[in-house]
């Protein structure tokens, strides 16, 4: 009741036509006294959705926090319900190309009736598959999830590296999770190509366009919703500084710089810097030429410290994580990396419980590789 009281405080502060609290915490009071917990109104989910995206410290991107769109999906109640709504929410986030960020809700933990759990840590990632010599095809990152994909019934894609996982959902009600494959008009791809190195293209490379986080409680007042996958829009450093260039992901620099004709044996050729810039360069030429929204450090580092300074204005703490917050590439070019930040916890909040999964459904580990 007090973090429920907290919220709501919060939520009429900010929506001064909501009527009034006083009414509003009798009837959250009479709830949870009853049933142990209590329902959010569309408009507390809603603004709570929000908050959460402007309360979290690690993202960069929380300018538009007021423009998320919010799906209420809390009436779904089979796994059947949740895959369909999460392969629309990949719809919904796409509209002509352009990405609009999106959060769909679904039930809320309940005493004793624990609500939908998904499985995947994004709603798109990509495969890896482990040969027997050890090496991986695919995405290390994800070798443990397709092994316990399989083991699940999954027959796998044709065995290339960017073959979609499909969705594995669950109910906590004990009943086997339910594996569901991504419909290919659900997932916006954007080929990979360089404006100046034709060979680039000749990769074979491309990464999805909308980054849908689903491993994430989103927490509002007291309620817990683990099932609440939500996706603003690529910053191109997360793919081509992170997911095509960590060692234990794609592992793409040595790749490149061998195209590029580097020096590899010694690093101070800087042959990794290089080839990090280039590669970096070919995914934001490449989603421009799609037509898919994504941004560049530079530019969302800015966009960041205009945020920042629009949370003071109002009198708000602004939380961030200044490791998470500094771009992966040219650190220092960026205007972000020059000062320090109020890295501190405010609710509501997305939240990792990690092996949340696992408890409900006394089961081994289903996380990634």
């Amino acid at each position: 009741m007090a973090t429920a009281r907290e919220y709501l405080e919060l939520f009429y502060a900010e929506n001064p036509g909501a009527g009034s609290m006083r009414s509003r915490l009798r009837e959250v009071r009479a709830e949870i006294e009853r049933t142990g917990t209590y329902t959010h109104t569309l408009d507390e989910l809603t603004f709570g959705a929000r908050a959460a995206w402007r309360n979290s410290g690690r993202c960069i991107g929380r300018l538009y926090w007021h423009s998320l769109r919010v799906r209420d999906r809390r009436r779904v109640s089979t796994a059947e319900g949740v895959a369909v709504e999460c392969v629309n929410h990949l719809r919904a986030a796409v509209s002509g190309r352009r990405i609009r960020p999106t959060i769909t809700v679904f039930a809320p933990d309940r005493p004793g009736a624990p609500g939908p759990r998904i499985w995947n840590e994004q709603l798109i990632r990509y495969a890896g598959y482990q040969m027997d010599d050890g090496s991986v095809v695919g995405d290390p990152r994800y070798a443990g999830f397709t092994t316990m994909a399989r083991e699940l019934g999954w027959r796998g894609g044709p065995g290339t590296p960017f073959d979609v996982l499909p969705l594995v959902i669950s109910m906590g009600d004990g009943a086997p999770p339910l594996l569901c494959g991504v419909p290919g008009d659900a997932v916006l791809e954007v080929p990979l190509s360089h404006p100046r190195y034709p060979w680039f293209e000749r990769l074979g490379l491309r990464w999805h366009a909308v980054p849908a986080i689903s491993s994430m409680c989103l927490e509002i007042g007291g309620i817990c919703y683990r099932a609440a996958p939500f996706n603003g829009w690529y910053m191109g450093t997360e793919i081509g500084a992170r997911n095509l260039a960590d060692p234990d992901r794609y592992n793409l620099m040595p790749v490149i710089a061998a195209h590029l004709g580097l020096d590899t044996r010694d690093d101070r050729s800087l042959w990794r810097d290089r080839a990090l810039v280039e590669l970096n360069l070919a995914v934001l030429h490449s989603f421009d030429r799609a037509g898919v929204t994504v941004t560049d450090h530079h530019t969302e580092s800015r966009r960041f410290l205009v945020h920042l300074e629009r949370e003071e204005r109002a009198g708000r703490v602004c939380p961030a994580d200044w490791s998470w917050i500094v771009p992966p590439i040219s650190a220092s070019a960026t205007p972000v990396f020059h000062r320090y930040y109020d890295d501190v916890e405010l609710s509501p909040n997305f939240a990792y419980h990690p092996g949340s999964v696992e408890r409900a459904l006394g089961r081994r580990s289903v996380t990634g590789g």
